[in-house]
Parts: structure tokens; C-alpha cells; sequence
């Protein structure tokens, strides 16, 4: 039986001055899973994750954790469960230092200081920040703030976090140094991950499941792959394919690539052109386990 981290039914939610972010939306995010959430600007995501973290309260349906509902758990019992990163690290930091700021989730669940110690460096660690842990909140770069953020929840060592944008802002260097950290916190730690992303050339390598969100509705869900590819959905949500997929896109329309479905990564990609190849054209070719 699947056991599922977080699951709405019926969601809805509405701003106090009428604007409706979030009409009826059901979604599940089973146990170990990386669950993103993928929608233009203005379609509901930040809202949804607001809400699943107990900081909005939904006008309508239903949000459950674990199978207990949202509305029926303590502060101390759902911030010891979900860890919450936001898009903006300076809505979050706000101690002097970083190891200050890292050990304020573990000393508020009333840990003593050896073990709010042992935490904090634990998840610094996690993020490669182990080597900032006096260094002013101020005096960070923007990348380094955002994976302070993350530490910061990961002190609380939660079974499942929501994130907002976590590599929104970060050169492209950072963005992938962002979703491989992530992605090795669900792959190898076990966390369950929630995003909300734009990050749509990485998803391929990470997502198990994606959403796609408009005007607060989940369109439709369902294996990276499936989504991914689909031209159509993803144009009348306001979203493109990954780049890889666009340039096989336009070359199966346009050029007539005898290609059936599209690749979404690099790796995939090399693979499909090889197979369209005559052998013999190439000599000495490296084998489909080079990089990908």
C-alpha cells in the first residue's frame, strides 16, 4: 500500500481581496518521491506550497500529511515532519551568523546544545557550507544564502520539504549544483521532495512525478517523460519543452526525423541520433556509457 507524504483533495484557496490561486486541486506525493510543480508565473505554485506548509489556510478541501490532517497537527509536530525552503533566502535568514541561523529550528524543538551542535554541522555539511558556519548571514552570496536556507531546514531533519523556486535566481552553474544536491537528499537520504520550479531542462534527471498548474488548476500529472514531452500541454500552460526536446521537436516537424517520441535529456538525445546512424559511419566510438 503506498504511503503518501502529503495528499490535497479539492484545494481551494482564495486571497482576501477576491482573487481566486488555488480551484480544486488534488494531488499526491507518495512517500520518497520528488514531486515537482511545474506552472508559469501567476498560476498557484508558491500559493500551493504556502498552504501545504500550514501558512495559508485552504478556503476549501482538504491537505493531509502522512494521512493526518493538516489542520489537526501542532506547529512543533508539522515543522519537525516538513522542512520548508522559500525563493528568496533573505524571507528566511536572519541570525547574525550562519551557524546561528542554522541552529534556530533544532533549539526551538528544545534540543540541548550538544545535539543542536551536531545538527547544525551535520547539515551544513549536507551543503557544502560547512566552512561558513561563523561567517555573517550578510556577507553570503546569493547561492550561498539559498543552500543556508536549506540547511536550515535540513537541521530539523524533516521527512519531507517543500521548496519554492530553489535554484530560481542562480547562475547556470548553481542552478545545477542546486537540483543535484536535491536530488541526492530524495535519491540517496530518502527525503520526500515537493518543488515548485521552473527548472524545466533539469527535471528529467530528478522528478518522479510533475504537475502542471494554471490559473490554480492542476491540469494534469504524471511521469516526467509523459509531461515533458507533451508539446501541447505544456504551450497551453504557458510553459515550453526542455531545450533538448524543442530542437527534436522542431526537427521531427519541420525536417521530418523519423523519431518516435522525444528525448528530454542530452544522454537520451546522443542515444536516439546513434541509433539513426548507419553503422560503420563512425570508427572507435565510445560506448552509450560515456557522459551524459
Amino acid at each position: 500500500m503506498t504511503t503518501y507524504a502529503m495528499e490535497l483533495t479539492d484545494v481551494g484557496y482564495r486571497y482576501p481581496e477576491g482573487t481566486v490561486a488555488l480551484d480544486g486541486v488534488c494531488m499526491k506525493a507518495p512517500e520518497g518521491s520528488f514531486t515537482a510543480l511545474l506552472a508559469s508565473n501567476g498560476s498557484g505554485k508558491t500559493t500551493l506550497i504556502k498552504v501545504m506548509a500550514g501558512l495559508l489556510k485552504p478556503a476549501s478541501g482538504k491537505v493531509s500529511l502522512y494521512g493526518t490532517p493538516l489542520a489537526s497537527l501542532s506547529a512543533r509536530d508539522l515543522y519537525g515532519t516538513v522542512g520548508v525552503v522559500f525563493q528568496n533566502p533573505d524571507d528566511q535568514l536572519f541570525a547574525p551568523t550562519v551557524a546561528e541561523d542554522v541552529a534556530f529550528g533544532p533549539r526551538n524543538q528544545g534540543l540541548d546544545e550538544s545535539s543542536v551542535a551536531e545538527r547544525v554541522n551535520e547539515a551544513l555539511a549536507s551543503v557544502g557550507m560547512l566552512h561558513a558556519e561563523g561567517r555573517s548571514i550578510h556577507h553570503l552570496s546569493f547561492g550561498e544564502k539559498k543552500k543556508v536556507a536549506l540547511a536550515g531546514a535540513l537541521a530539523m531533519r524533516p521527512r519531507l520539504l517543500l521548496m519554492d523556486e530553489p535554484a530560481a535566481s542562480l547562475d547556470p552553474a548553481g542552478e545545477v549544483e542546486m537540483m543535484r544536491l536535491i536530488g541526492n537528499l530524495n535519491r540517496v537520504d530518502g527525503v520526500t521532495v515537493v518543488m515548485a520550479t521552473h527548472s524545466i531542462d533539469l527535471l528529467p534527471l530528478f522528478a518522479n512525478e510533475i504537475y502542471i498548474l494554471k490559473k490554480g488548476q492542476a491540469l494534469r500529472s504524471g511521469p516526467a517523460d509523459e509531461i515533458l514531452s507533451d508539446h501541447e500541454l505544456l504551450h497551453g500552460a504557458g510553459l515550453r519543452l526542455p531545450y533538448v526536446s524543442s530542437l527534436l521537436h522542431q526537427m521531427k516537424t519541420y525536417d521530418g526525423l523519423p523519431l518516435d517520441g522525444l528525448p528530454l535529456t542530452v544522454g537520451e538525445a546522443r542515444k536516439r541520433f546513434l541509433e539513426l546512424i548507419p553503422d560503420g559511419v563512425f570508427t572507435g566510438r565510445k560506448s552509450d556509457d560515456a557522459e551524459r
